[in-house]
């Protein structure tokens, strides 16, 4: 493993941006790149901020007030009454721990939740809230979770791009123009 793995092994891996960086792993490498502080992810807070220090031989110092607070940990619960089904939150989660279809009910799966918070500011109808967690949290579980998710994500961005490409190929659109100009042309000429 290299530093920015060990660092990453030591955090909560809710991937939830508050550090500033997009997930824990992209934290981590700015933090073995001297680009990041040690301070600066709340779920992990004072308990991983002295793990980290530890690791790299640094004095620990207190969460970042600018990232955030450290909290007991938290995870989503979704008023289904009040959801209206736009799946806005299912694509902010990086876990997939929410389901449901479009325009039908959303539930979050409690176990796989990391209460990252990332589904809250799309919802339109504010229908999910932050709840005590009744389940540990699992950050290789999390992990895992997020890089399937990244996986799934990017097979569909080169599956809908070879669809477009397909779709595209099989419509030349200078010969559809050209058809349609001749037949537009005959019709001019066959109507005087």
């Amino acid at each position: 493993m290299n530093l920015a793995e060990h660092i990453d092994a030591l955090l909560p891996q809710t991937q939830c941006t508050r550090c500033g960086y997009p997930a824990c792993m992209d934290y981590a490498h700015a933090i073995a790149n001297d680009e990041a502080d040690i301070n600066q992810c709340p779920p992990g807070g004072a308990v991983g901020i002295a793990a980290l220090a530890a690791l790299l031989g640094r004095a620990a110092k207190p969460l970042n007030p600018a990232n955030g607070v450290e909290k007991p940990r938290e995870i989503a619960y979704i008023d289904e009454a009040v959801c209206i089904g736009c799946t806005k939150c299912i694509q902010a989660c990086p876990v997939d721990a929410i389901v449901g279809a479009s325009k039908l009910m959303h539930t979050i799966l409690a176990d796989e939740c990391s209460g990252c918070e990332l589904c809250i500011a799309p919802c339109p109808v504010d229908c999910i809230a932050m709840i005590p967690a009744t389940v540990p949290a699992d950050a290789d579980k999390y992990r895992a979770r997020y890089m399937t998710h990244n996986e799934r994500r990017a097979r569909w961005i080169a599956e809908h791009a070879a669809e477009l490409a397909a779709r595209k190929s099989r419509v030349d659109t200078g010969d559809a123009v050209a058809a349609a100009l001749a037949r537009v042309r005959a019709k001019k000429t066959g109507d005087a």
